[in-house]
């Protein structure tokens, strides 16, 4: 198959897998797309996408936008951006106030990482009990999906320990004065700790998958869009979630390629045992399944979330395009 047709096939197999639809939509303009800001995963795939010329479509322009998750969600919510992140538990809070949001396609895997100081006592999460530890803000998808994650495991985040909320900048500061027991922290932030001589006590993925049976690390975000500007737009929407599977893909297979834009996720120059240790922790955090796996923890994310209290009841309507 020559590569011309290889692509269009994988255009038309991401369209098919949403039920966005192949037809023609005809050139449309810049899509206005969500670049997480250095020091988080997500902003791999730029410099990725650029450096490896993953884009081979001439017709799909992004414009990315750098943005820190909370402002990106509000761009979203706000029409400033046409595609976003958005994780089950925000996004069933936005939806139960009228917000027609849905997830469309794969981003990133729960990533999150137990964090403590090398001379630490504490092996595991049930050890903090009692204890304080720094993570990021309440409404934060990074917290929501470890309380969820600890939850079923008998850990009250909310009763049990002690939380700080603030912003990663922040977190990493009290936990480097040793003013908090752990951190929950995502990548590369966790690996930036490990390379420094911190241990890593557990994963927010682990812990799902131990007390769910299931053995895939659980979504943490996915490509969100207006349903309004997804029904306006079904052949670019589905060409960038081909683009997102093909550079999430490759990282997956050859996850030393984020070695090489170390500096572009925010690591710096002189943290060598961090960029060594880049590919091994972080290559599995690029998700590139929508299936109804994907679907389940979703659902399930959802119900632990409502019956914990952290969105007020479950989205009358499927926050997911599953066909």
């Amino acid at each position: 198959m020559k590569r011309r047709t290889l692509l269009q096939a994988m255009a038309l197999s991401g369209a098919s897998t949403l039920g966005l639809g192949a037809h023609a939509q005809g050139s449309s303009p810049a899509v206005r797309i969500t670049l997480p800001s250095p020091g988080s995963a997500g902003s791999a795939w730029q410099p990725l996408i650029d450096r490896l010329k993953l884009n081979t479509d001439p017709s799909l322009v992004l414009d990315w936008v750098t943005a820190d998750p909370g402002k990106m969600q509000t761009q979203l919510s706000a029409g400033a951006l046409d595609i976003g992140v958005f994780g089950a538990v925000g996004l069933s809070s936005l939806a139960s106030r009228g917000s027609d949001i849905v997830l469309f396609g794969p981003a990133l895997n729960n990533h999150g990482r137990w964090i403590v100081p090398a001379d630490s006592p504490h092996r595991s999460p049930r050890d903090l009990v009692g204890k304080t530890i720094a993570t990021t803000a309440e409404t934060s998808e990074t917290y929501q999906q470890a309380r969820i994650a600890a939850s079923l495991i008998g850990i009250d985040l909310k009763k049990d320990v002690k939380v700080i909320f603030g912003s990663p900048t922040a977190n990493l500061a009290l936990f480097e004065r040793g003013d908090v027991d752990a951190i929950i922290t995502l990548e590369p932030t966790a690996t930036r700790l490990v390379g420094r001589g911190a241990r890593e006590i557990a994963r927010v993925a682990d812990i799902w998958k131990q007390a769910t049976g299931q053995t895939e690390d659980p979504l943490l975000v996915g490509l969100a869009a207006s349903r309004k500007w997804l029904d306006a737009h079904r052949e670019t929407a589905a060409k960038v979630v081909a683009l997102f599977k093909r550079v999430n893909g490759t990282i997956r297979k050859q996850p030393q390629v984020l070695a090489t834009i170390a500096g572009d996720i925010g690591l710096k120059a002189d943290e060598t045992r961090a960029i060594e240790l880049l590919p091994a922790r972080l290559g599995g955090a690029y998700a590139t399944e929508w299936d109804d796996k994907v679907f389940a923890v979703i659902d399930k994310q959802i119900e632990v979330a409502a019956r914990l209290g952290i969105v007020p009841k479950a989205p009358s309507h499927k926050i997911y395009l599953s066909t």
